[in-house]
Protein backbone atom coordinates (compact mmCIF):
# COMPACT_ATOMS: atom_id res chain seq x y z
CA UNK A 1 0.00 0.00 0.00
CA UNK A 2 0.74 3.45 -1.22
CA UNK A 3 1.99 5.80 2.47
CA UNK A 4 1.57 8.82 0.15
CA UNK A 5 0.76 9.71 -3.43
CA UNK A 6 3.81 9.36 -5.89
CA UNK A 7 5.25 6.70 -3.71
CA UNK A 8 5.33 4.24 -5.96
CA UNK A 9 6.31 6.36 -8.95
CA UNK A 10 9.44 6.82 -6.63
CA UNK A 11 8.81 10.63 -6.16
CA UNK A 12 8.70 12.61 -2.60
CA UNK A 13 6.62 12.68 -0.50
CA UNK A 14 6.81 16.74 -0.15
CA UNK A 15 8.27 19.89 -1.51
CA UNK A 16 9.97 19.92 -5.54
CA UNK A 17 8.63 17.00 -7.62
CA UNK A 18 6.12 15.97 -5.79
CA UNK A 19 3.02 15.40 -6.89
CA UNK A 20 0.88 18.79 -7.36
CA UNK A 21 -1.80 18.05 -5.11
CA UNK A 22 -5.70 18.66 -6.26
CA UNK A 23 -5.97 22.54 -4.38
CA UNK A 24 -3.33 23.30 -6.83
CA UNK A 25 -4.30 21.79 -9.70
CA UNK A 26 -8.09 23.51 -9.17
CA UNK A 27 -5.91 26.76 -9.18
CA UNK A 28 -3.85 26.29 -12.09
CA UNK A 29 -7.34 25.12 -13.87
CA UNK A 30 -9.37 28.38 -12.89
CA UNK A 31 -6.46 30.39 -14.36
CA UNK A 32 -5.97 29.04 -17.30
CA UNK A 33 -9.61 28.90 -18.34
CA UNK A 34 -9.94 32.55 -16.76
CA UNK A 35 -6.89 33.48 -19.31
CA UNK A 36 -8.39 31.84 -22.26
CA UNK A 37 -11.34 33.29 -21.85
CA UNK A 38 -10.48 36.24 -21.74
CA UNK A 39 -8.43 35.80 -25.24
CA UNK A 40 -11.66 34.58 -26.24
CA UNK A 41 -13.73 37.82 -25.48
CA UNK A 42 -10.94 39.44 -26.52
CA UNK A 43 -10.44 38.41 -30.41
CA UNK A 44 -13.14 36.26 -31.31
CA UNK A 45 -16.35 38.45 -29.17
CA UNK A 46 -17.38 35.50 -27.12
CA UNK A 47 -20.36 36.46 -25.17
CA UNK A 48 -21.35 33.43 -22.46
CA UNK A 49 -24.65 34.34 -22.61
CA UNK A 50 -26.06 34.40 -25.82
CA UNK A 51 -28.52 31.49 -26.90
CA UNK A 52 -26.62 28.33 -28.80
CA UNK A 53 -28.54 29.32 -31.88
CA UNK A 54 -27.17 33.01 -31.49
CA UNK A 55 -23.49 32.54 -30.54
CA UNK A 56 -22.39 29.92 -33.23
CA UNK A 57 -18.88 28.99 -32.58
CA UNK A 58 -18.19 31.41 -30.50
CA UNK A 59 -19.47 29.60 -28.10
CA UNK A 60 -16.40 26.82 -28.26
CA UNK A 61 -14.16 29.85 -28.44
CA UNK A 62 -12.54 29.75 -24.57
CA UNK A 63 -12.06 25.77 -24.55
CA UNK A 64 -10.52 26.40 -27.92
CA UNK A 65 -8.22 28.89 -26.64
CA UNK A 66 -7.77 26.82 -23.41
CA UNK A 67 -6.50 23.94 -25.39
CA UNK A 68 -4.10 25.58 -27.49
CA UNK A 69 -2.57 27.49 -24.55
CA UNK A 70 -1.90 23.71 -23.10
CA UNK A 71 -0.79 22.65 -25.99
CA UNK A 72 1.65 25.10 -26.67
CA UNK A 73 3.14 26.37 -22.95
CA UNK A 74 3.17 22.17 -21.59
CA UNK A 75 6.26 21.04 -24.15
CA UNK A 76 8.29 24.77 -24.34
CA UNK A 77 7.42 25.78 -20.42
CA UNK A 78 6.94 22.84 -18.86
CA UNK A 79 3.21 23.49 -17.86
CA UNK A 80 0.64 26.02 -18.48
CA UNK A 81 0.54 29.71 -17.24
CA UNK A 82 -1.98 28.20 -14.12
CA UNK A 83 0.42 25.21 -13.86
CA UNK A 84 3.94 27.21 -14.23
CA UNK A 85 2.42 30.60 -11.72
CA UNK A 86 1.22 27.79 -9.11
CA UNK A 87 4.32 26.13 -9.08
CA UNK A 88 3.89 23.17 -10.99
CA UNK A 89 4.99 21.73 -13.80
CA UNK A 90 3.73 18.47 -16.22
CA UNK A 91 6.54 15.93 -17.00
CA UNK A 92 7.07 12.44 -18.42
CA UNK A 93 6.59 9.60 -16.22
CA UNK A 94 10.33 8.34 -17.24
CA UNK A 95 12.04 11.50 -17.57
CA UNK A 96 13.14 13.80 -20.21
CA UNK A 97 11.33 16.21 -22.16
CA UNK A 98 7.29 15.70 -23.23
CA UNK A 99 7.45 15.59 -26.65
CA UNK A 100 4.59 17.12 -29.18
CA UNK A 101 2.19 14.64 -28.80
CA UNK A 102 2.16 14.14 -24.91
CA UNK A 103 0.41 17.25 -24.74
CA UNK A 104 -2.05 17.18 -27.48
CA UNK A 105 -3.05 13.88 -25.91
CA UNK A 106 -3.43 15.18 -22.38
CA UNK A 107 -5.16 18.23 -23.69
CA UNK A 108 -7.87 16.29 -25.74
CA UNK A 109 -8.72 14.17 -22.90
CA UNK A 110 -8.60 17.24 -20.19
CA UNK A 111 -10.73 19.11 -22.59
CA UNK A 112 -13.76 15.97 -22.03
CA UNK A 113 -13.28 16.51 -18.34
CA UNK A 114 -14.09 13.19 -16.95
CA UNK A 115 -10.56 12.14 -17.11
CA UNK A 116 -9.35 14.47 -15.44
CA UNK A 117 -11.76 13.98 -12.83
CA UNK A 118 -10.58 9.81 -12.49
CA UNK A 119 -7.69 9.73 -10.67
CA UNK A 120 -6.03 7.23 -9.23
CA UNK A 121 -3.84 6.68 -5.47
CA UNK A 122 -0.90 8.74 -6.85
CA UNK A 123 -3.25 11.57 -7.97
CA UNK A 124 -2.76 10.97 -11.72
CA UNK A 125 -5.87 11.87 -13.87
CA UNK A 126 -6.54 9.98 -16.73
CA UNK A 127 -5.26 12.13 -19.10
CA UNK A 128 -1.69 11.99 -17.31
CA UNK A 129 -2.12 8.36 -17.48
CA UNK A 130 -2.70 7.88 -21.29
CA UNK A 131 -0.23 10.80 -21.87
CA UNK A 132 2.66 9.15 -19.89
CA UNK A 133 2.98 12.11 -18.27
CA UNK A 134 2.97 13.44 -14.08
CA UNK A 135 1.64 17.10 -12.98
CA UNK A 136 4.60 17.78 -10.51
CA UNK A 137 5.91 20.53 -7.42
CA UNK A 138 8.20 22.51 -9.60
Amino acid sequence: MNEYPGERLGLPETGPRSIARLGRRIGALAIDYLAATIIAVGFFGYDQFALPSEAGLTQFAPMMVFAVLQILFIPTAGGSPGHRILGMRVVRLGGGWVGLWRPIVRTLLLVFVIPAVIFDADQRGLHDKLAGTVLIRA
